[in-house]
């Protein structure tokens, strides 16, 4: 069995709460970035984008996601507005995966979405083949356009998911997967 195979097999998502750092280097960063933009591409449109929150970058996107989180909860009290400023620094790195998908002649929007959807589970996957440890997350923020505009999205665009990328602070257990014979079926002629 090749070591892909058993990556595969043991690899969970790790809650960003239970992420630390250090996170991936510069040329790690760059590495993983190239293996997320390696996916299926109907017509080569690269219908996705990157945004990587590193460092400082990821309390200000905090900062957007707080404000506007209380400009529609003004009673929300200081410990639930700093949750909110930790969305995205509760990892050492955070990708946001953009979905770029529009309007085509020959490539359907649905195919596009998926490309971007391939782009986070590579991202996901190599960051686990590095000895990282990452999470693929939405969460209210991800549907927002205010927060979106503000973290640099144009209208059209739609954010895919959050990767939080670092070490896992301990063993994470795995969840309970599905059975087979549930998800399963095979086509007779």
């Amino acid at each position: 069995m090749t070591d892909t195979i058993e990556l595969l097999k043991t690899r969970r998502s790790v809650p960003p709460l239970a992420l630390e750092g250090p996170g991936p280097d510069a040329a790690q960063i760059e590495t993983l970035l190239r293996l997320g933009a390696r996916v299926p591409d109907h017509g080569k449109l690269a219908p996705w984008r990157f945004i990587v929150f590193e460092g400082a970058a990821r309390d200000r996107a905090g900062e957007i996601i707080a404000g506007v989180f209380a400009t529609d909860n003004p009673g929300a009290d200081a410990d639930r507005l700093a949750q909110e400023r930790k969305r995205l620094s509760l990892a050492p790195l955070v990708v946001g995966v953009v979905s770029r998908a529009a309007s085509h002649v020959k490539i359907p929007d649905w195919e596009q979405v998926l490309s971007a959807g391939a782009a986070c589970m590579n991202l996901v996957v190599a960051a686990n083949a590095m000895g990282f440890a990452a999470s693929w997350l939405t969460q209210w923020y991800a549907y927002d356009r205010r927060v979106l505009e503000a973290l640099g999205l144009l209208s059209h665009e739609k954010m895919a998911g959050f990767i939080h990328i670092g070490r896992a602070r301990a063993p994470i257990e795995d969840r309970t997967r599905p059975e087979m014979s549930a998800i399963v079926t095979h086509f007779d002629a």
